[in-house]
């Protein structure tokens, strides 16, 4: 799924002197290629014990869900409470109501939601619809024209490095978001160093070096200090090192706390410092359950960093979905990824095809 990684060869750049920096493990170092490179993802059959004795037979392991299947499981309230208004429904002013308020209550927003539905009644108007599955279908098309525009690839290797800022509100789950990616990477002949910038919280750093041993990927780490010269010492390392990715992880923090979203400014102009144009992206990583609470960490993070894109987690929870139009109607930062689980197969590249069916099943 991760086909929307697309891959380009970086312009020809000089190579700085080779600077001192204390990495943890050995770099791997990979070249890339122009095409679009495809993950496909091999399951291991697990083996299962059998008795010998011979009227027995072995269960057989239960078959994983696909991706498809684990994002409409995730999405499953959300598309229950929308779909089902269309079961045998007259096209009247009730109908409206019921849906403006599953809109409402999936967390899309009030703005969002208004757009949506006037939309709708003018759509059905316009092409005379009679029948509910009409109406349902003609939302369909609607919601995906809203959504299509946040759809965009990750393109690897328009720089060199291409290097990464990524924030996110404690809980996100943007530590372990970055390793997912740092091996997906990895899995495409891209070598990535880590940057262990969020200093306040010693688990995120150790959580962070043991993605990297487990990896083969470098992590730039100290056991106290200022953030800013982590990412700087990690894109040093880089440049002097012909790495391809840096991926630079932030304390996790409220949008609220000016003082710690100052400090991420800092580490953005320090960033710069060390490389003209850096970083190239600035990453938020959104709890997929937070609600309209999402919304309003992008607007803050937008404000103070710039943002370029977005990465939705925990879509397997009791997220609902509803968020994404939301953000596509108020604040439009494209969405590469979304996570539907723990797993490292879970985090894909967004296809708002696929989201759409999901919520409109």
């Amino acid at each position: 799924m991760f086909s929307f990684f697309r891959k380009k060869t970086p312009e020809v750049v000089a190579t700085p002197a080779a600077s001192e920096v204390q990495v943890t493990s050995n770099q791997v170092d990979h070249g890339a290629s122009d095409a679009i490179v495809e993950t496909a993802i091999v399951q291991t059959p697990a083996s299962v014990e059998v008795d010998t004795k011979p009227e027995t037979k072995p269960e057989a392991a239960p078959a994983k869900l696909s991706w498809i299947a684990r994002l409409k499981q995730g999405l499953a309230k959300t598309s229950s409470n929308l779909t089902t208004l269309f079961v045998g429904a007259k096209i009247d002013d009730d109908l409206y109501d019921e849906l403006e308020a599953a809109l409402l209550t999936s967390d899309a927003g009030v703005e969002a939601t208004m757009y949506l539905l006037d939309s709708l009644k003018r759509k059905v108007k316009e092409e005379k619809l009679t029948e509910a599955e009409q109406v349902k279908a003609a939302l369909k098309v609607l919601l995906l024209d809203l959504l299509k525009p946040l759809q965009k690839p990750f393109e690897l290797g328009r720089h060199q490095p291409l290097v990464m800022m990524i924030a996110g509100v404690n809980g996100a789950g943007k530590t372990t978001t970055i390793g997912k990616l740092a091996k997906h990477m990895h899995a495409h002949n891209q070598s990535v160093v880590l940057a262990a910038g969020d200093t306040f919280r010693a688990a995120a750093r150790e959580q962070l070096m043991v993605w990297g041993e487990r990896n083969n990927i470098t992590v730039i780490a100290q056991e106290s200090g200022d953030p800013a010269a982590v990412a700087f010492d990690a894109v040093a390392s880089a440049k002097a090192r012909g790495t391809n990715v840096v991926m630079v992880d932030t304390a996790g923090r409220l949008p609220t706390q000016l003082h710690l979203m100052e400090e991420l400014k800092k580490i953005k102009r320090v960033i710069g410092k060390g490389m003209d144009g850096a970083p190239q992206e600035v990453l938020l990583v959104i709890d997929g359950n937070t609600g309209q609470n999402a919304l309003t960490q992008v607007k803050a993070f937008d404000d103070a960093l710039q943002l370029t894109g977005l990465i939705i987690t925990k879509l397997d929870g009791t997220a609902k979905g509803g968020v994404l139009a939301a953000i596509a109607k108020t604040r439009p930062i494209p969405v590469y990824f979304i996570g539907v689980g723990e797993q490292i197969e879970d985090l894909q590249a967004f296809d708002a095809q696929e989201f759409v069916d999901a919520l409109l099943q």
